[in-house]
């Protein structure tokens, strides 16, 4: 789940990291009412898209007074914005952020993010230069990589040395170390795969406030967080496939495909695996489903739902395998719970194997299902070809 700036500034502050007081609009005059509480200027006037490069796009702004900050809002609202990371048709902005303007003397780049190749947490620094830098849209000079641990304490890294490479005055260093162990724990604490400040300021004051912030949450964790559920909803009205998006509450990761066999699996390992093993067989998939283990028989009911409301699937595959969290009854109860709810037959092809297997047979005579039961994964996509006519 990748946040909008406005949202990810949120949770950051939660965790104690400053950033400048700001608040969203939707439309010129709550950003114009907005900038009169804020103050009396200078603002910045941010398009909320989830995509960088929105300076260089125009999705940043300046405002001197409130009037200037809710005309600028509007021109941004309602538009589509385009930036290197958009793609050509851009993202349309449905919101604008307006924040304090904040001074600085020198910008740095922070992040945290989670390293899959290696399995661990890692923590990057470098310096941005001066806000003259930043106007002239330099990159960081230099990138340090400090990886991170850890344990029951807590998260562990060397962040004195990280704070050192970025060349910031010495006097700066304890409060510098203090806001990437902060950043590190936001990233434990909230299941993130990606924290980026950028740029994490330095003012004249003395203080490191983060005047820019992206944050993505791994999805399969949000189970873990009811309390993101209002930015979940919020993020499924963007941009994106809306029927992947409403997959996702439901526990299960669907794409649509351009095949006629529906494939209902649990792992996305065996997923992939299936789909290759049904190009074999001469066939091809309608669709890719991830049935996660957090899911329930209801959950899986709404799986088999979406399948079958593309009008392409002829067959639906199910390739299951029950594991310590997911059993195959589950699955097999949630088949029974979404063929009576979409009330229209067609042929099935199941293999299920591993924990309650053969129980999840018996649930699915209950339910009245008929199926073609087959033990062997080739097997069943050898017939699910078949039963498409091919």
């Amino acid at each position: 789940m990748n946040l909008h700036e406005f949202q990810a500034k949120e949770l950051l502050a939660q965790f104690g990291v400053p950033v400048p007081r700001g608040r969203i609009a939707a439309n010129g005059t709550e950003a114009e009412n907005l900038a009169r509480r804020l103050g009396r200027g200078p603002f910045v006037v941010k398009a909320q898209v989830r995509a960088g490069d929105r300076d260089a796009g125009g999705g940043v702004r300046f405002a001197s007074t409130p009037a200037e900050a809710g005309r600028l809002a509007s021109e941004l609202i309602g538009r589509p914005l385009i930036t290197a990371q958009t793609g050509p048709n851009g993202q349309q902005v449905r919101w604008a952020y307006v924040e304090d303007a904040i001074p600085f003397v020198k910008s740095l780049y922070c992040a945290v993010l989670f390293d899959d190749t290696h399995g661990e947490f890692v923590l990057l620094a470098g310096d941005n230069g001066s806000s003259s830098d930043q106007r002239q849209g330099q990159r960081p000079r230099a990138i340090s990589r400090t990886p991170l641990s850890l344990s029951q304490s807590g998260v562990n890294g060397d962040f004195e040395h990280a704070a050192q490479t970025t060349g910031i005055n010495a006097a700066l260093l304890p409060r510098l170390a203090k806001r990437m162990a902060q950043l590190a724990d936001v990233a434990v604490a909230l299941d993130a795969t990606l924290i980026e400040v950028n740029p994490l300021a330095v003012t004249y004051e003395g203080d490191l406030i983060a005047l820019d912030a992206k944050m993505s949450i791994d999805d399969n964790a949000l189970f873990r967080h009811p309390d993101l559920a209002a930015l979940h909803e919020v993020s499924e009205t963007e941009e994106g496939d809306p029927v992947a998006l409403a997959a996702q509450r439901h526990q299960i990761n669907y794409l649509q495909l351009d095949g006629e066999i529906g494939l209902i699996a649990n792992g996305a390992g065996l997923a992939l695996a299936t789909l290759d093993i049904l190009a074999d067989a001469g066939g091809s998939a309608a669709n890719f489903m991830d049935i996660r283990t957090t899911a329930t028989s209801l959950d899986v009911a709404y799986g088999l739902e979406l399948i079958a409301a593309n009008p392409r699937v002829r067959v639906i595959l199910v390739n299951v395998h029950g594991g310590g969290m997911q059993r195959c009854d589950t699955i097999a109860d949630g088949i029974g719970i979404g063929l009576r709810r979409i009330g229209r037959s067609m042929p099935l092809v199941v293999r299920l194997a591993g924990n309650n297997a053969e129980f999840a047979v018996t649930r699915l005579h209950s339910y009245g299902v008929a199926f073609t039961e087959t033990t062997d994964i080739w097997d069943a996509a050898q017939k699910a070809v078949q039963l498409t006519g091919r």
